[in-house]
C-alpha cells in the first residue's frame, strides 16, 4: 500500500511502522522506503549511540529513522518552516527530547555555526542543486565531522558523483529510480 503524498512511514526499530506527517510540498522529497531500508543496513553497526546531522531536513525521514534505531541525537536543518514545523511536532508526538530542529540555510549554518562534530551526517539536497560539493567542503573544513564519521549523499542519478574531500572515501554506493546515493567515510588525517 502507498504512503499518501505527504506522509511516511518509519521501517524499523523502536517506531517501526508509525506514520509521520509532512506538509505536501513539490519542495519536500522524502528518501523512499527502500533507499532508506539499505542505507540503514549499511548504518546498522554505527547508528546506536551515534550524534547525527541531518541537513536539508526536509520531511525528516533520515533523522527520524536514526533516532528509532537508537541513534543519541539528531540535529535536523531546514530552511522550509513548514517542514521544520512538522519535524518538531513529529518528535513531539513520538516523545524524542534528544533532537533539535532549527531552521536554517544550510551552507550558512555550516560556515557560521560553531561546530559540534558528528559520527554520521546525511545531505540529501533539493534535486536540481549543486550543492553537495559545497557541503562537503564545508563539513570538513568547519569540524563538523568525528575522525572516523559517516556521510551520506544523495542526489539525481543523472548528476556525476559527488567531489569528496582528499581524506574522505566512498564506502558504499547504490542507485535506485532517479536516485543514486553514496556513503563516504571520513579518514584521520594522519591515516
Amino acid at each position: 500500500m502507498r504512503n499518501k503524498p505527504n506522509t511516511l512511514r518509519i521501517i524499523g526499530g523502536n517506531w517501526r511502522g508509525r506514520r509521520i506527517n509532512f506538509p505536501n510540498s513539490s519542495d519536500l522529497r522524502p528518501t523512499g522506503d527502500r533507499i532508506r531500508e539499505t542505507l540503514f543496513n549499511w548504518l546498522q553497526p554505527y547508528t546506536p549511540g551515534a550524534r547525527c546531522l541531518d541537513l536539508f531536513a526536509g520531511s525528516g525521514s533520515l533523522g527520524l529513522e536514526a533516532l528509532s534505531r537508537g541513534a543519541e541525537s539528531v540535529r535536523f536543518i531546514e530552511s522550509h518552516s513548514a517542514a521544520a514545523a512538522a519535524i518538531r511536532t513529529a518528535l513531539a508526538r513520538l516523545e524524542i527530547t534528544t533532537a533539535q530542529v532549527l531552521q536554517a540555510d544550510v551552507l550558512r549554518y555550516l560556515e557560521s555555526t560553531t561546530a559540534q562534530p558528528a559520527d554520521i551526517v546525511f545531505v540529501d539536497p533539493p534535486f536540481g542543486t549543486d550543492i553537495i560539493n559545497a557541503c562537503c567542503r564545508l563539513l570538513e573544513q568547519h569540524g563538523w565531522l568525528k575522525s572516523d564519521a559517516l556521510i551520506y549523499l544523495e542526489q539525481d542519478k543523472n548528476q556525476p558523483a559527488p567531489e569528496l574531500p582528499e581524506n574522505w572515501i566512498f564506502h558504499r554506493q547504490a542507485r535506485a529510480g532517479q536516485v543514486a546515493f553514496y556513503l563516504a567515510r571520513r579518514q584521520d588525517q594522519e591515516n
